[in-house]
């Protein structure tokens, strides 16, 4: 598929990190890093550091549907990428919206849990994740606790285990699920991808660092411009797994905070 415009224009639909590691401004530099002209509807201001999560302040849904109304009214949008969604609320106003003005890709990263195991979202908000925008999606992408929560199942310990819960995942409504492995005992981090016509798994290297802020946000940000840019499911998958591979390893070049410190957005560049 040959994308409609030489930077696709892509958007974020996410919580902000004042850190810079995770969130809007993760999936932002994600979107440069990967030659796709970033826009941005902020969700939730958060209070956090590479330490941990200090407060959540939710947006109203009326003004998160204003930023999406100025910027759908003007901008045309190659690929969404939904992240940080707080209250049922503002899951149905996304879905209203994107219902009038859908891009041909949406991926959701269904963030409830920080890096710090700081729980971001209540019940009320993963049944909206689950009933509401899972279907919407063409592609989800949560960790194992993440999966776990959203089907209210265990955590899997295994690789058949994963492929149980990655088709639970897809009954759900999903077009596709990206299952992140990085939470097995393994040493290396797998991840599958399900979709309607194979079971894929995609094997990478665990990289020994402690700078894991922001991972989740950025890989699926990288997906999201792989897409616009005109790759395949598979393939821009793949393409954002083996970048984010290399901004872990070269998350050290960077000096953030005292604590798990974020990846490497611009590792290529700088």
């Amino acid at each position: 598929m040959t994308p409609s415009r030489i930077p696709p224009n892509v958007l974020t639909i996410a919580g902000s990190d004042p850190s810079g590691g995770a969130g809007i401004q993760a999936d932002l530099k994600t979107f440069s890093a990967l030659g796709a002209y970033g826009t941005s509807v902020i969700t939730a201001l958060t209070a956090q550091n590479t330490r941990g999560v200090r407060g959540v302040h939710p947006v109203p849904p009326d003004f998160i549907e204003a930023q999406l109304d100025a910027l759908l009214d003007d901008v045309h949008i190659d690929a969404i990428k939904i992240g940080m969604v707080a209250s049922r609320e503002v899951a149905e106003t996304l879905r209203r919206v994107l219902e009038r003005q859908r891009p041909r890709w949406i991926v959701l990263d269904p963030v409830m849990v920080a890096k710090s195991g700081d729980i971001l979202v209540d019940n009320a908000g993963i049944a909206a994740v689950r009933e509401i925008l899972v279907p919407m999606a063409d592609l989800i992408t949560p960790n194992l606790p993440e999966a776990a929560v959203l089907l209210a199942g265990a955590v899997p310990e295994t690789r058949a285990g994963m492929e149980i819960l990655a088709t639970g995942l897809r009954d759900l409504g999903a077009g596709a699920v990206l299952l992140k492995g990085g939470h097995l005992r393994e040493d290396s981090s797998p991840d599958l991808l399900i979709t309607p016509e194979a079971l894929l798994w995609l094997e990478g290297p665990r990289v020994d660092t402690r700078n894991l802020h922001g991972t989740g946000c950025s890989l699926s940000s990288a997906i999201t411009a792989r897409l616009a840019l005109g790759d395949s499911l598979p393939d821009a998958v793949a393409a954002a797994k083996s970048w984010l591979v290399d901004a872990l390893a070269d998350s050290h070049r960077l000096d953030v905070g005292q604590g798990q410190g974020p990846v490497h957005h611009f590792h290529a560049w700088w």
